[in-house]
């Protein structure tokens, strides 16, 4: 199969931009079925935009029940710990396992 560049148009920002015939190899190795549909730009800002945003949740501590915030939903049922909970039960697991074996 023989590809052939394309011009194609960004569904951001409107502007063309050229879909090589090299991508269009890489797209059609690795079985994806869409071209794609924003330029290198817009794709660029896109990812960069996802990773940004971080929210944090208040919430208390399972272990020493004081209040403090984590970047994550905690889910019901699992315990949350603050930093120093979370880091004294993980430089004791260590030791904890080794003397285990």
């Amino acid at each position: 199969m023989e590809f052939v560049d394309k011009i194609l148009k960004c569904a951001d920002c409107g502007s063309e931009f050229v879909f090589t015939a090299g991508e269009q190899l890489f797209f059609h190795d690795k079985q994806f079925k869409n071209d794609p549909k924003r330029c290198k730009q817009c794709k660029g800002k896109r990812a960069a935009g996802g990773k940004a945003v971080r929210s944090e949740t208040k919430t208390v501590c399972s272990e020493c029940g004081m209040e403090t915030t984590v970047p994550f939903r905690p889910t019901q049922g699992r315990p949350v710990l603050c930093r120093q909970c979370f880091q004294k039960a993980h430089s004791s697991a260590p030791a904890a396992s080794q003397a285990a074996g």
